[in-house]
């Protein structure tokens, strides 16, 4: 229900102008007739797009009337020809999912450089067109977006397939917003088809949306896609607690609402006296929105002691719509004359936007009767930003996007070709090489999914994640800053480094006094513990890796807790571990999926970039290289050659499950002095417990060691090198890694998952946060 309050907004009709006003025919001059005449022939004389384009030109002409349809045109039958035969799990032609994924994007109002990749968007990845190929048929922009949402072939990366894959496009999207904004639809499309998944692909690809997409759309700003995909995720991973939240929002639907609508009117005849032009409306909330308000019920106990049951007012709130952002103020001067607003429930994003470039207002007024009612109130364009996000920002390579046309600040964070948030995150992933440790640190960064801000001393504004401590703000004001620093004071008084931070802080970062030129003091191994962006645990890292004095170090990882590798030097390494028959000093990769170590049997296939790949002689990765036709590459290992981070092997220990068995092997492990790079924990089944390393040996023959110190561990029975560093599914088959028709075959390989263990290992309600464990696991169950 919308209602309109006072005068008409600027830029709608008033009665007469809906009316048309039109002159008679006779009325019409020579020139106008023949300007007519002209575009009447101009219109029938354009070229016809394909039928099954027609909703989607519809959609798309309502943002975009100038729209090149002929370029669409060519696209849809290029794409159509490309996908001709291939079908989707459901047994659609595959044509059916780009021509879905684009009409989203036409939905949220996508320009039409956007839309022809969307159209192309799987034909490289999935058919034989080639990159080339599009770039000569649509420009070098088309076939940018198209390759950064690509994906990485699994053959040639193995395990690291999908954390390279992220940062492919990741990298891609920093440069252009639009990269992701179509992974992001690629994806909502995906997940309203899931259902012809099987079950245990539907749990594994639910939670890398939730950890990683979900996360990634709100940042944008994109909320009616973030909000579908949540509600998609919350009945996959909880159907029971989903079927019940719909059963509340139905039965809402089918009474009269005698609150928020009488509520509504009210509102907007208070507006229309006072002068104040706007529209006024219930906003209802969407499925996982009213589970969160329900749970914050249930832990709330009323004055009887018992859980709160639902009220009218939590399934829905009242959005306010104005022209100008002076109004959104006088609605609100309004709203706290008219009515009770509640303390603490004010918070204005209209003067202090949120770092997904979302503003509004928001209040909570209470009624004559005691009920609680949310108000929002935003003008169109900040409407129009709140739902679609950068999309609503238009073409960043246009001119005039973003404001710069205006003499908007080039450098201001709500650019949408690099957010404040993801020019972060691609300067800390370069420092990241290690696919493992990247999907760690990225999944535990877009865990935070809110940020703060913090007001420096001097005025400068700093945007941090949620949780973040002096130390995290130390570093971001620089490198050289944070390993001065020796003390912090906020909001005026001195406080310690791990002291957390809280939105609206004020700080002032103490550094050491001194020559300039000198070396800094560097920070303390225990500011890892204080440590939550990336950026900085990885700054400490390096200091204390390159300043040994400082012994004992502690080399965390991405992730507090995790125990330390040795305290080794790159740069002392870095000679071949192998040698290939034929092709002396081709560049070596030791497979991640089989982690191969002297003196394994092993074979060597040829990859991408002139690259030899080495695997475990009856890696399953390695055979369906054979099985493709690749050659084997004769190789032997280097009695002197090893790789520059140290070898790497996964270690997988059978156990009886009890209390400590985590502590107890990984000191076991770090008793041989190896370093743990990733572990992944397994619900226990039966009393029985399966727990996957992933370490590095300071030299091969510490390898027996290892797996003898952890057969000691008391409960432990069984200690075996998987051939692929799962949390305990068996080896993926050629059929999970089959054509188009595997849906989403982006995710990275996860254990076997029963659906009953929910969201994060419980039956549980969506909470949108992951858990964090004492050692950070790598896999889907994170």
């Amino acid at each position: 229900m919308t209602i309109e309050a006072g005068q008409p907004l600027a830029g709608q009709p008033t009665s007469a102008r809906q009316a048309g006003a039109r002159r008679p025919l006779g009325g019409l001059g020579r020139v106008a007739l023949g300007r007519a005449g002209r575009a009447a022939l101009l219109a029938t004389s354009r070229t016809p797009v394909p039928d099954a384009l027609e909703p989607l030109v519809r959609v798309h002409r309502e943002h975009h009337p100038q729209a090149d349809l002929a370029l669409l045109a060519r696209a849809y039958r290029l794409a159509e020809a490309s996908h001709r035969g291939q079908k989707r799990k459901s047994g659609e032609p595959y044509i059916t999912h780009p021509l879905a994924v684009t009409m989203i994007l036409a939905q949220l109002g996508a320009g039409t450089t956007t839309l022809v990749a969307s159209l192309l968007h799987d034909t490289v990845e999935d058919t034989d067109l080639t990159l080339a190929q599009v770039g000569e048929g649509f420009g070098p922009e088309v076939a940018y977006l198209v390759d950064g949402v690509t994906k990485l072939e699994k053959v040639d990366f193995g395990a690291a397939a999908e954390a390279e894959t992220f940062r492919k496009m990741l990298v891609a999207t920093g440069d252009d917003v639009r990269v992701m904004v179509i992974k992001l639809a690629d994806r909502l499309h995906n997940m309203r088809t899931i259902r012809h998944m099987k079950p245990a692909s539907q749990v594994r690809i639910a939670k890398v949306t939730r950890d990683v997409l979900i996360p990634l759309a709100e940042r944008l700003g994109i909320q009616v896609l973030k909000a579908e995909l949540e509600d998609i995720v919350f009945a996959t991973l909880h159907p029971e607690e989903h079927a019940r939240t719909r059963a509340l929002l139905a039965g809402h639907e089918a009474e009269p609402d005698t609150l928020l609508d009488p509520f509504a009117r009210t509102l907007a005849r208070q507006l229309t006296e006072a002068g104040v032009a706007a529209e006024v409306s219930v906003r209802p909330r969407h499925c996982v929105s009213l589970h969160r308000v329900l749970l914050k019920r249930a832990a709330a106990p009323g004055r009887d002691g018992r859980p709160q049951c639902p009220q009218p007012a939590d399934f829905g709130r009242l959005l306010v719509v104005v022209e100008e952002n002076a109004d959104c103020y006088a609605v609100l001067g309004e709203l706290h004359t008219c009515w009770t607003p509640l303390p603490g429930e004010f918070k204005d994003f209209v003067a202090a936007p949120k770092f997904n470039l979302y503003q509004s207002l928001h209040t909570a007024v209470a009624l004559s009767g005691g009920e609680v009612v949310e108000v929002l109130v935003r003008t169109r364009r900040m409407h129009q930003v709140a739902e679609t996000g950068v999309v609503a920002l238009g073409d960043p390579r246009q001119p005039g996007a973003n404001g710069a046309d205006q003499g908007g600040d080039e450098l201001d964070r709500t650019d949408p070709a690099r957010p404040g948030w993801l020019s972060r995150l691609l300067e800390w992933q370069q420092e990241t090489p290690d696919p493992d440790a990247f999907w760690s640190a990225l999944t535990a960064d877009l865990a935070g999914d809110r940020e703060i801000t913090v007001v420096t001393e001097s005025g400068e504004t700093l945007q941090l994640r949620a949780g973040a401590s002096c130390v995290d703000a130390a570093y971001l004001l620089g490198e050289e800053t944070g390993h001065r620093c020796i003390g912090a004071r906020v909001n005026g008084r001195l406080t310690a480094l791990s002291t957390v931070l809280q939105d609206g802080d004020r700080l002032a970062v103490l550094t050491e006094q001194g020559d300039p030129a000198a070396r800094p003091s560097g920070p303390a191994p225990d500011w890892l513990a204080h440590a939550r962006t990336p950026a900085a645990r990885l700054a400490i890292e390096r200091w204390l890796a390159d300043h040994p004095a400082r012994l004992p170090v502690v080399r965390t990882g991405p992730s507090a807790g995790q125990p330390a590798p040795p305290a080794h030097r790159a740069a002392e390494r870095g000679a071949a571990p192998v040698a290939v028959a034929g092709r002396p000093g081709a560049p070596v990769r030791l497979a991640r999926c089989c982690t191969p170590v002297p003196p394994d049997e092993v074979s060597g296939f040829a990859i991408r970039g002139g690259a030899v790949a080495v695997h475990r002689t009856g890696c399953p990765a390695g055979e369906r290289m054979r099985a493709d036709g690749r050659g084997v590459l004769e190789i032997h290992w280097q009695p002197d050659g090893a790789p520059a981070s140290g070898y790497r092997a996964t270690l997988r220990a059978e156990a009886l499950n009890r209390p400590r068995l985590l502590a107890d092997l990984t000191a076991a492990i770090s008793g041989e002095g190896v370093g743990i790079v990733s572990a992944e924990v397994e619900p226990p089944q039966e009393l029985r417990v399966r727990h996957t390393y992933t370490v590095e040996l300071p030299e091969p023959a510490v390898l027996a060691a290892v797996m003898r110190a952890m057969l000691r561990v008391s409960g432990v029975y069984d200690v075996s090198r998987p051939h692929a560093p799962e949390g305990g599914g068996a080896p993926r088959t050629p059929a999970a890694d089959a054509g188009p028709a595997a849906g989403n075959g982006d995710d990275p390989p996860a254990p076997a998952v029963r659906p009953s263990w929910g969201i994060h290992g419980r039956s549980a309600a969506f909470t949108g946060h992951r858990e964090i464990l004492p050692v950070r696991a790598r896999g889907s169950e994170g």
